[in-house]
Order: structure tokens, then C-alpha cells, then sequence
């Protein structure tokens, strides 16, 4: 068995049939376990019980502080989803005790489609026309969010958006400060473009915003795409969800998006090919005409998205100096960092 395979071994499926009969959703053994892609975070594994098909989502044994609290806070946003035209997976039951399998989990249904950061399909891969609708159909993705009110589906108590902006260039700097812990990491003097970009951020900040359901990693790889049309099957990993400005999601799409030249531009998400998709500049203008928001601000968010995920990266490369990851992945998620807020300077300029 791979070391893939052994993360099967963190699930105990007789435990989970067993609740599984508790729930009223059948009787049996389950078959066919196997491991979905996922992050180091998560455990995802797909299963039949009684011929129906699961998937089940539930933190790993190596994930963070509070992974069982992720999982409530995800099965909760897939419920409130139901009533909703937002592409997602569907929920089928969740278990917020950690009694069963150790942590809370939840299952739901299967998505039939695709994630570009294991490859495209010979369609897609094939037809720059139909790459340029898969760019245009993740901003479809967020109009529909956008038009969710999350009070209406039982989300008022999900964040607190009352002073959200204003929280966060200082929440992200504590965090940036956190990693002083980690023995041999240089320090936030090793990001020296860190205070020019935080204190831009500080004066330009928007002064309003409409709260909503913000996803918060919103990019190419957290979504499915149908196997066979441009769009969305389902926007996936919803573990950082709260309730705030919704421009973040764009902000952080735009941090994420390719150069109009093609280049990454510091993006730690490489798609190929490339080929087709619509630039910045055009998702931007395509939000705008499918919200009807004002998107004067579009660049802020932008800058931003750029300012957090490099401080985010940063911590990877603080816990390589510590040894406690690879230190060739350390450094590249370093110069990720940095180019990241290459980028932001740029767009301040």
C-alpha cells in the first residue's frame, strides 16, 4: 500500500457504517474506499454503501489546530447552500462529534467533473474558445454567491462582518509576526516590501461594503468544472468561508490570475495550457456586468489577496527554517512570497 493509501487507515469504516445505519443511510459493508485528491489538511475519500456512492470530508491527523471546527463550519455553509443556485456538492449528513472517526466529518454526493490541477480533459485541454468560458464561468461562480443572502439561509451568525475590513491588514500582520517561533526563520525583515504594502492598503481601504458569504480561497483549482461544458460542477473546499466582503473572492481570484502576457507573475497556481482564459482585466469587467457592483476598487482587493496569501506562504517557509517542512518546498513558497508582493507594488504603482 502506498503512503497515499495508508492515510485510508486514519478512517475507521466500521465505525462509519455503523453510524452510517444510525442515520438511515443503509445497512452493509462499505466497498470501495480510495482516496481523493486533497491537501495535506484534509482527508476526502470516496465509498459505496449499498451500491450508492459517498464522499466523505473530515480533517487528517496531521491538520492544524480546530480541524474538527473546520468541518462543522463546512457541513454548515453546504446546508445553507442547498436552497441555492451555487454549484457545490451536494450534503448528505454530518456528524459534528468527534466520538465516531476521532473528528467531525460530513459526507456528500459525488461531483461529476473535473479539477484542471490533475490535467483538462482532451476537450478542454483542446479548444482555447472553451478555456476562454471556463475563465468567465469561475466569476459566474461568485455572482452566484454573491446573490445569496446569508441571513436568509441561516448564516447571520457565521462571521462577523461589522469592522471586517478594517481588521485585516493587522490580523495579517500578527500573523506574519507569529512565526517568530520558528528557530532559524529571518524574520519578516526577509519580506521588506511587507510595511510599504500594508500601509497603502491601511489609507486606500474601501470605506463600505455589502456583507455576504465569502468563500476565501477562491481560485482555478478550488473548483470542479462540468466534463463536458465550460462551467462550474461545483466550487469546492469551503473551509475558510465566513461571512465578509465579498470582493475578496475577486481580489483573490485576480492574485491567483495570470499576467496578460501569460506569465505566472508569482501565482503558485500554474494551469496548462493557458491558452484562451480571459485576462484580469476582462474577469473583472465580467464581474461587474453579472453583479452590477462597483468594481472601482477591484485593484485593493487585488493588492491585498497578494499581501495575505504571501504572509500565508511565508509560513510554510518559517516552519522549513524550524525542519518541519521540506526546506526545498521552504524556499519556493519564500520566492512565491516574494513575487507576490512584487505584484502588489506593481499594482499600487
Amino acid at each position: 500500500m502506498s503512503p497515499v493509501d495508508n492515510r485510508l487507515n486514519e478512517i475507521d469504516l466500521g465505525a462509519l457504517a455503523s453510524w452510517m445505519a444510525q442515520q438511515g443511510l443503509g445497512r452493509g459493508r462499505i466497498e470501495q474506499p480510495r482516496l481523493l485528491a486533497g491537501g495535506t489538511q484534509n482527508l476526502i475519500v470516496q465509498f459505496s454503501l449499498q451500491q450508492r456512492p459517498f464522499v466523505l470530508r473530515k480533517a487528517a491527523a496531521s491538520a492544524y489546530a480546530n480541524g474538527s471546527e473546520t468541518m462543522r463550519r463546512e457541513a454548515r455553509v453546504l446546508a445553507a447552500l442547498a436552497s441555492t443556485d451555487v454549484p457545490h456538492a451536494h450534503l448528505i449528513a454530518a456528524c459534528a462529534e468527534e466520538d465516531v472517526l476521532g473528528g467531525a466529518f460530513y459526507l456528500m454526493e459525488p461531483v461529476d467533473g473535473f479539477n484542471v490541477s490533475v490535467g483538462m480533459p482532451k476537450l478542454h485541454g483542446g479548444d482555447p474558445r472553451l478555456r476562454r468560458r471556463m475563465g468567465f464561468a469561475l466569476v459566474d461562480g461568485l455572482a452566484a454567491l454573491r446573490r445569496v443572502d446569508y441571513r436568509a439561509v441561516g448564516l447571520e451568525e457565521f462571521g462577523r462582518p461589522d469592522g471586517f475590513l478594517e481588521r485585516q491588514v493587522s490580523r495579517w500582520r500578527s500573523q506574519l509576526e507569529s512565526y517568530q517561533h520558528y528557530p532559524g526563520w529571518p524574520g519578516s525583515a526577509n519580506l521588506p516590501e511587507v510595511d510599504a504594502i500594508g500601509t497603502w492598503l491601511d489609507r486606500q481601504r474601501p470605506q463600505t461594503f455589502k456583507p455576504g458569504i465569502l468563500h476565501g480561497d477562491y481560485h482555478i483549482k478550488n473548483v470542479l468544472y462540468r466534463n463536458t461544458a465550460a462551467g462550474l460542477a461545483a466550487i469546492i473546499d469551503w473551509e475558510l468561508a465566513t461571512i465578509g466582503d465579498p470582493m475578496i473572492d475577486l481580489g483573490w481570484l485576480l492574485a491567483t490570475w495570470r499576467d496578460a502576457d501569460g506569465a505566472a507573475g508569482g501565482t503558485p497556481i500554474v494551469i496548462e495550457p493557458w491558452q484562451g482564459f480571459p485576462t484580469a482585466t476582462e474577469l473583472v469587467s465580467y464581474y461587474a456586468q453579472c453583479t452590477g457592483e462597483d468594481v472601482s476598487n477591484a485593484r485593493w482587493y487585488g493588492v491585498f489577496a497578494c499581501f495575505k496569501l504571501a504572509l500565508l506562504l511565508e509560513g510554510t517557509y518559517a516552519r522549513a527554517c524550524a525542519g518541519n517542512v521540506d526546506s526545498g518546498v521552504g524556499r519556493e513558497f519564500h520566492a512565491r512570497a516574494l513575487a507576490l508582493l512584487r505584484r502588489a507594488r506593481e499594482w499600487i504603482v
